[in-house]
């Protein structure tokens, strides 16, 4: 499976306008592929929309988003509030949860870790022996590594139900030595960044 992460900065103000229009047009656009997510962000870079797609090769990423283009059901009509657009392509690790219309949430935290080179596997080890403690105190979306796009990069998604929740189980899980599963402190993470994000009203994972 290919994970297509599409980052959008908007300009102010323009958040909810785009969420409606993106909602709008979505029925014609999943006649192709389904959407996995939208959400946009509450802590973190202001004036930013997130979507997430998933398609299973590059092949038929190309194929259907070809398609959308030639019969005019995507984009929507959103081009007026943007104003940058990024995207990325991850894989998912062998534990990653399927991308499922589920409610979960409605606060996610996406924690975007810069790996140093070769560190990939090592991380997928150290994951894969404590993750199954950690998805018993909250559920995690996902955990993939970059395919294009920034390299090196490991992304991980967990839903809570609001910020004390999300504090309170983080808390735990250190004291309970279930998290983190290590490499920050050996030097395999060079870098990490998060942030909070909401569910747009037509997301599919809420």
């Amino acid at each position: 499976m290919i994970i297509e992460v599409r980052t959008y900065q908007l300009k102010p103000g323009s958040v909810a306008e785009v969420e409606k229009r993106f909602g709008e047009w979505l029925p014609r656009r999943e006649k192709l592929s389904r959407l996995a997510a939208l959400w946009h962000t509450e802590v973190g870079p202001l004036n930013e929309i997130t979507h997430v797609w998933t398609y299973d090769s590059f092949e038929q990423r190309g194929a259907i988003r070809a398609e959308a283009i030639k019969t005019e059901v995507w984009p929507p009509p959103i081009q007026e509030f943007v104003v940058t657009m990024q995207t990325e392509a991850f894989i998912p690790a062998p534990f990653s949860p399927p991308l499922e219309p589920r409610q979960v949430g409605p606060l996610f935290e996406i924690r975007s870790y810069t790996l140093a080179s070769g560190a990939l596997p090592g991380m997928i080890e150290r994951w894969a022996a404590k993750i199954d403690q950690r998805v018993k105190l909250s559920p995690l979306v996902g955990a993939w590594y970059s395919e294009f796009g920034a390299l090196n990069k490991w992304v991980h998604i967990w839903a809570y139900a609001d910020a004390n929740e999300r504090q309170r189980i983080r808390a735990d899980a250190v004291a309970r030595g279930v998290w983190p599963p290590g490499g920050a402190a050996s030097g395999l993470v060079l870098k990490q960044e998060n942030k909070l994000v909401m569910p747009a009203p037509c997301s599919p994972l809420r």
